[in-house]
C-alpha cells in the first residue's frame, strides 16, 4: 500500500524509514517531510498546520493509510476529518488526543480510572495557584496544561522557582493559551521511563521500553527540552514493571475513555516514574515519542505498515511484536541556545562520514539552502546506532559525532548513563 506520513521531525523520519522497509508498503509520501526523509519518501510541501491542504493531499494521493506524527494536528482534529472521508488513519481523534492536548483533562481521566499519578491541583487564577504552591511546598512541579513543545514543565526545587514559573504562565503569557491553565503537582522521585502502546479499541499491544533524557545538560541538569536522546530497551522496565504499567495505567485509561464514548486508535505514550511503591504516571502523549521513536524503529522487526494499518482499520489482534535483541541508542544534536533562542541557517557538514561510522542519522530540524544542509530548528539531528549493549552503542554514536562538521551543534555526552552506571544494560 501507499502510506502517507504527516510531519517533518526526527520521529517522522524514523517512521518513514521503517515504513520504507516494510513489505506491506510500496510507497511512502510525507507532508511536509525534511531533507533526510526525502532520501526515502516523496515529500510534498504541505504544513502540518494546513488542515485543508492535508485533506486535499490525502484526497489526491488516496493512500491506503495515513500516519499522523506530531501532536498538534491530532489535537486539531485532523484524524477525524480524514476518517470522515473514508481514509484509514493511525492516530487518535480530537477527543482522545486531549489526553496530550490538556494535562488537566489527562489528570481527570487518571482520577476517573484510578490510575496512579502524582497528587495535583488544576488552576487558572494566579492567586489560587500561588496559594497551592505555598500549601504543597517544594519540591513541586508546575505544568502548562496545553501543548508547549515539551518546554511547559518546570520541576522546581524551591517555592520561589515554582512561583516564578506559575506567574510566567498565568500572568506573563509565556506559553500563550497553552499556559492559561496550569497543573501543579507533587514532585515524584525515582527513575523515569517511556512505555508506549499500539491501541485499537480494546486491543492494546505494548512496544519495547525506552528511556528519554529530557534535561538539556549532562547529569540530567538544566531546563526541560523535547528530549536530548533516548535508548531502548530500558533496564529499569522489568517484565514485572511492564505488566504493572499495562494493567494499572494503559488499560484503565483506555477503558475510562471508552466509558465517555471516546475510541482511541493510535499510540498511547505513558511517561512513568518508577517510584518505591510502583509506577506512577507523569504524563500521556498520543503519538510516538521523539526521540524514543528512533531507537524503537531501529529495533522493531515486525512489519510496521501492517501493524499500523490493522490498528487503523479495527483489525488489530493481540500479539507479541518481534524486536532485535540489540540495544538502540539515539543522541540528539541541537542548535546551540536551544531550548531558548538559537541561530538558524548554519551549515551542517560531513554527515556522510557520521553515517559511514555505523550510525543512522534521522533529520529533525534541517533544510537545504543554496545546496547546503543547514539547521532550521532546535533539535536538528538524531544520530542513532544499534549494538549488543548500551556502552557499545554510546561508543559508536559518540565516535561518529566526532566527525560531524557543525560548530553550532550541541549534544549531551551521557545518553544512556543510567544503564551504564547500573551495569545492567539489557
Amino acid at each position: 500500500m501507499k502510506v502517507m506520513v504527516i510531519g517533518s521531525g526526527g520521529r517522522e523520519h524514523a517512521l518513514c524509514w521503517k515504513l520504507a522497509h516494510s513489505a506491506s508498503v510500496h510507497e511512502v509520501v510525507c507532508a511536509p517531510g525534511n531533507p533526510g526523509i526525502a532520501r526515502l519518501a516523496r515529500c510534498v510541501d504541505v504544513s502540518v498546520t494546513d488542515m485543508d491542504g492535508l485533506l486535499a493531499l490525502a484526497s489526491e494521493e488516496q493512500p491506503g493509510l495515513v500516519v499522523i506524527g506530531p501532536e498538534a494536528p491530532l489535537v486539531a482534529g485532523l484524524a477525524d476529518r480524514l476518517r470522515e472521508r473514508g481514509i484509514a488513519v493511525f492516530g487518535p481523534g480530537q477527543q482522545a488526543a486531549m489526553l496530550e492536548g490538556s494535562k488537566a483533562f489527562a489528570k481527570e481521566i487518571m482520577q476517573q480510572a484510578g490510575v496512579p499519578t502524582a497528587a495535583f491541583e488544576i488552576h487558572r487564577e494566579l492567586e489560587a495557584a500561588e496559594a497551592a504552591i505555598r500549601r504543597m511546598g517544594a519540591p513541586i512541579v508546575v505544568k502548562a496544561s496545553g501543548l508547549a513543545a515539551g518546554k511547559g514543565v518546570v520541576v522546581a526545587e524551591d517555592e520561589a522557582t515554582a512561583l516564578t514559573a506559575v506567574r510566567e504562565m498565568l500572568a506573563g503569557n509565556r506559553f500563550g493559551d497553552a499556559g492559561a491553565e496550569v497543573v501543579i503537582e507533587e514532585c515524584l522521585r525515582g527513575e523515569e521511563a517511556s512505555c508506549l502502546f499500539i491501541v485499537s479499541g480494546e486491543t492494546i499491544i505494548p512496544l519495547a521500553s525506552s528511556q528519554d533524557h529530557k534535561a538539556l545538560l549532562d547529569g540530567d541538569q538544566g531546563p526541560n527540552t523535547g528530549g536530548m536522546g533516548a535508548y531502548s530497551p530500558a533496564p529499569c522496565v522489568t517484565p514485572a514493571v511492564a505488566t504493572q504499567v499495562l494493567e494499572r495505567i494503559a488499560r484503565p485509561t483506555i477503558a475510562a475513555l471508552r466509558q465517555r464514548g471516546i475510541e482511541f486508535i493510535g499510540t498511547l505514550y505513558a511517561g512513568v516514574m518508577l517510584c518505591d511503591d510502583g509506577p506512577k504516571t507523569l504524563e500521556f502523549n498520543v503519538r510516538f515519542g521523539d526521540p524514543e521513536c528512533q531507537p524503537l524503529m531501529m529495533r522493531l522487526r515486525s512489519d510496521l505498515g501492517m501493524l499500523l494499518y490493522d490498528a487503523a482499520t479495527g483489525r488489530l489482534k493481540p500479539q507479541s511484536l518481534q524486536w532485535s535483541d540489540d540495544v538502540a541508542l539515539c543522541v540528539v544534536v541541537a542548535s546551540e541556545g536551544y531550548p531558548g533562542d538559537f541561530e538558524k541557517g548554519q551549515r551542517i557538514g560531513n554527515l556522510a562520514a557520521v553515517e559511514a561510522a555505523g550510525t543512522t542519522v534521522f533529520h529533525a530540524g534541517t533544510v537545504v539552502r543554496d545546496g547546503e544542509l543547514r539547521n532550521n530548528g532546535g533539535r536538528v539531528l538524531g544520530v542513532t546506532a544499534c549494538a549488543a549493549d548500551v556502552a557499545s552503542c554510546r561508543a559508536i554514536v559518540y565516535q561518529a559525532l566526532d566527525k560531524l562538521d557543525w560548530p553550532g551543534g550541541f549534544f549531551r555526552r551521557d545518553i544512556g548513563h543510567r544503564a551504564v552506571k547500573t551495569g545492567v544494560e539489557q
